[in-house]
């Protein structure tokens, strides 16, 4: 009898996986099976077989139902205290404009961003009302783009002058074979649609000059910035130092990257602080020259749409004041601090 009855509540837990039975309804089904031995035991004589199968005593199924009351009345007790504390939290927030309301689907689209403590409600509406521009749409700017599609970003800005080559699609994970010889911009524009159909992209096919850096930063809350040379780098660095935006900088080369946030405005360093002279020529080569590992844009770009995440949503500690270095090839992460130089040509008088 106690067999059967083992039995049986294993499967009544085994309906969940096996059929989608939710929780609730499986508790319900425990606590009819427990009710109903207790009455076995409360109206069977003692000796009875039936009883004798059930342990012989009613105690110790008194004991099983105590414990499992205050089980239940201490997860009753947490659903409470975390409510009022979501409630707190959305009080504390700023007032959501109706745009920022969240259908069912986006609901669901972001529910596990929502029970994240570290961004909650809040930090979704945070995201859904931000604007973030990339610079570039090629190895650094693919894996971005999409992550900070998915993550539920607003309005997404991106800006690149070049069409999907062949010899993309081996790392610019956001292109596809079918869309060689579009223009990047539109090829992104097209994998995020695809991806997330509330994110609005705003796609800009052509070079970034320092004559409409200016107003195009303006548009924008964060500057994620994923070329490859040195000079494009300098001038996304003093356009985002003067319009006093947030700059999350990424670079790879062959088997390394690197990661910082730039913000001068807020204390952190400028590229120009930390790399004031351009590299030599030997070491100022871009991946065609020197090739790159497929994969490792896909993490250093993932890691910018990560801190771009916690920068918007104010969730852990950024890279403001730190750079992190990737050595793929061996396997190894590490963090640097860099510092403000306040005679920086570049954010020195900010």
């Amino acid at each position: 009898m106690g067999l059967l009855l083992l039995l049986v509540v294993a499967g009544i837990i085994a309906l969940g996986p096996a059929f989608r039975v939710p929780w609730t309804a499986r508790l319900y089904m425990l606590g009819l099976l427990y009710v109903a031995v207790l009455s076995l035991h409360l109206l069977l004589p003692d000796g009875h077989p039936m009883r004798e199968g059930l342990g012989g005593s009613a105690a110790p199924w008194l004991i099983l139902g105590v414990l499992g009351a205050l089980a239940l009345a201490y997860r009753a007790i947490l659903q409470v205290v975390r409510r009022k504390a979501t409630a707190t939290q959305e009080a504390r927030a700023p007032a959501a404009s109706p745009k920022a309301a969240f259908t069912d689907d986006e609901l669901e689209r972001y529910a596990r961003h929502i029970t994240l403590p570290e961004v909650g409600g809040a930090g979704q509406r945070k995201l859904k009302a931000a604007k973030v521009l990339v610079v570039g749409a090629g190895g650094l700017g693919a894996p971005a783009l999409l992550y900070l599609a998915a993550a539920g970003v607003g309005r997404i800005g991106v800006i690149d002058p070049d069409a999907v080559e062949l010899s993309n699609l081996q790392r610019q994970v956001i292109h596809s074979d079918d869309r060689q010889g579009m223009p990047k911009v539109f090829s992104a524009q097209a994998a995020i649609a695809a991806l997330n159909p509330f994110v609005e992209v705003r796609p800009y096919h052509r070079a970034l000059t320092a004559e409409i850096a200016p107003e195009l930063f303006a548009e924008y809350d964060l500057i994620l910035d994923g070329t490859d040379r040195y000079d494009t780098r300098a001038m996304v660095n003093r356009a985002a130092v003067d319009a006093g935006k947030p700059l999350i900088a990424g670079a790879i080369s062959a088997w390394e990257g690197q990661l910082t946030l730039y913000d001068p405005a807020r204390g952190a360093p400028c590229l120009a602080c930390v790399f004031p002279d351009p590299p030599p020529p030997d070491r100022a080569a871009t991946c065609a020259e020197t090739g790159v590992i497929g994969a490792l844009p896909g993490v250093v770009g993932s890691m910018m749409a990560l801190e771009a995440v916690k920068e918007l949503t104010g969730a852990g500690e950024g890279l403001r004041g730190r750079m992190l270095i990737h050595d793929a090839l061996h396997a190894e992460t590490r963090s640097l601090r860099i510092a403000r130089d306040p005679a920086c040509p570049v954010c020195g008088g900010t």
